[in-house]
């Protein structure tokens, strides 16, 4: 199977090659025709990855292709849709932010009895009209059309879809009349009404869809919790939520609760008109929530997300007595401080993902964080984090604390940004074998960082920004196999020509930096993109024999960018104001 699928990627490459061997094989329509829908959709996506596809080229294709997936191509207009709408096992269509698509080119998939599945949001031209197009199609079970140009009367046309079972209309002007024209629709059993104009009184309708397990009325003025029964993710944040259920029946069975930048009034604080006995999602972040104790009861939570709250080291034993499921905790810009980070240590032994980023912690918190086994990901960004530990003087020499993150098997992903790291503090991470992605950013990092983190065996994703870097420490940089991106951004001591002679050392590592970036094809292993922004890079050559000391210290070291630009905005100054005479007696 192995062999099977390199061969077939092989074969994929090679079609893809050029606008050449497009043309070569183009002209097999008998053995196009032919071809497994699922090879087939792999040479649509590879060959629009690589920006090798054009209208006519999808006709070949119209016999085996199921899924169409072209998102954000600008260039798609009523001629592309002329070639899809012959497509005669098209399943779905995805042409989400087209902005050319214009309600004419919807026209082209009218009639379509295979279509199940079609996404136009974000395609300001598709008016009431491109909706009429829609509506011989028997088959559609998904509609996407948010924030399109469509209005309430066009939505009320939808009523004649009766198999819908998704309907996004986020963004819409959908008022409480258009909503009530939906209530046909009793298939549905997701809703996005986000940014819409019903109200809490038009809201009633809802009630109406017996099947519905997702509602999104964020960004409305619908203050109730509407008790559907079988409402399983309910996202209403940035509502003023300021009474409890509106309707008779029990507390909402709901498994995921979303209520970002929402405002609770006193008596809403509780939840106590939420069934919490499933809750395993819930995202709280940024809402005006002043008591926690809703979180004792929520025994079957696995992610939680309290950041921008006022929650504080008090209330952190509420998240420790439901800690057993726990997977995903976010407290970033809270007052927790390592106190708190201490309460946790030892009860949540599932988490995975923990984010104390723009928070009071510092060094002792890392002892604490390592009691966590399954932690995977850890952003401690914009922290007190040292990287030391100074103990009394009794007690001997000063001790490297990111060392404690060592009993942490798991840890793929650490971020340690505007922190008070350095060099020598980072020193222990060389030891993390299976750390993937590392981010650090601080003016205290140099050439020494660079040299023994990207030696990391499975390093993915290595972001050092704003560093003092030099292009010296690309002569002694080995990176693992794995490496794939390094972002170098901010670091404005390095030069077009260092950064170029990286890349040609090793072109399959995807560059970062201001006066460049690479980017490498996602579809091929071996050959990088010839893309560069913002400009060509020339190499040059003189710069290119000339051999730097291994022991060359780079004297811009000494100043700060501001210095430097002042004393370069000065020299030209001075340079301009000579004379020739002037230049004539310095020279002599």
């Amino acid at each position: 199977m192995e062999m099977e699928n390199q061969l077939v990627e092989l074969c994929l490459n090679s079609a893809c090659e050029s606008k050449d061997s497009v043309e070569k094989w183009r002209r097999q329509k008998r053995s196009l025709e032919r071809l497994p829908s699922h090879l087939a959709d792999a040479l649509l996506r590879r060959l629009h990855a690589r920006r090798l596809l054009y209208p006519s080229l999808l006709e070949v294709v119209k016999y085996t292709i199921e899924v169409v997936d072209l998102s954000g191509e600008n260039a798609v207009d009523s001629e592309w849709m002329a070639y899809i709408g012959a497509f005669r096992y098209l399943r779905s269509l995805n042409v989400s932010n087209c902005h050319r698509l214009s309600s004419s080119g919807i026209w082209a998939v009218a009639g379509m009895t295979t279509l199940r599945e079609l996404n136009i949001s974000r395609c300001l031209k598709v008016t009431d009209a491109g909706i009429r197009h829609l509506l011989s199609i028997p088959t559609l079970e998904k509609l996407c059309i948010a924030e399109t140009g469509i209005t309430a009367r066009g939505v009320t046309l939808l009523s004649s879809l009766k198999t819908l079972m998704f309907l996004d209309l986020g963004g819409l002007p959908v008022t409480d009349q258009a909503l009530s024209s939906l209530q046909v629709l009793t298939k549905l059993h997701h809703l996005d009404l986000w940014g819409s104009k019903i109200s809490s009184s038009g809201s009633d309708v809802l009630q109406m869809f017996p099947k519905l397990n997702f509602l999104n009325i964020a960004w409305t003025n619908v203050t109730k919790f509407p008790n559907l029964s079988h409402l399983e993710c309910l996202n209403m944040s940035n509502c003023i939520i300021d009474s409890t259920l509106k309707g008779p029946g029990d507390k909402v069975p709901l498994k995921k609760l979303i209520a970002s930048g929402a405002t609770f009034s006193n008596e809403t604080e509780d939840l106590g008109f939420v069934g919490t006995s499933f809750l395993y999602h819930l995202d709280f972040s940024n809402a005006s929530l002043h008591r926690f104790c809703f979180l004792s009861h929520t025994k079957a939570l696995e992610y939680l997300d309290l950041s921008s709250t006022t929650i504080g080291d008090n209330s952190i034993e509420l998240i420790a007595s439901v800690g057993e499921n726990l997977k995903n905790l976010n407290l970033s810009c809270t007052t927790v401080s390592s106190s708190g980070v201490g309460i946790l240590a030892g009860k949540v032994p599932k988490l995975e993902t923990l984010s104390l980023s723009h928070t009071m912690i510092d060094d002792v918190a890392l002892s604490y964080i390592s009691t966590m086994p399954s932690l995977k990901s850890i952003d401690l960004s914009e922290t007190d984090i040292k990287g030391y530990i100074h103990p009394s003087a009794a007690e001997g020499s000063e001790f490297l604390s990111l060392t404690k993150l060592r009993t942490l098997d798991c840890l793929e992903m650490l971020n340690l940004e505007h922190t008070h790291v350095d060099d020598g503090s980072l020193r222990p991470l060389s030891k993390f074998p299976r750390l993937s992605h590392l981010l650090i950013r601080s003016p205290s990092f140099t050439d020494v960082s660079l040299s023994y983190l990207s030696i990391l065996p499975n390093l993915k994703t290595f972001s050092i920004r704003d560093a003092v870097l030099t292009n010296q420490a690309f002569d002694f940089l080995k990176p693992a196999a794995t490496l794939q991106k390094i972002d170098l951004r901010g670091c404005w001591l390095l030069t077009e020509d260092g950064l170029l002679e990286f890349h040609r050392r090793f072109p399959q590592i995807e560059v970062r930096h201001e006066l460049f970036h690479f980017l490498s094809d996602p579809t091929s292993s071996n050959r990088p993109s010839t893309h560069l922004t913002p400009k060509k890079l020339r190499l040059n050559q003189r710069n290119r024999s000339t051999v730097t000391s291994p022991y060359f210290v780079d004297q811009r070291l000494k100043y700060s960018r501001e210095e430097l630009l002042a004393l370069q905005f000065s020299s030209l100054a001075h340079s301009s104001t000579s004379t020739p005479e002037t230049s004539h007696k310095s020279d002599s």
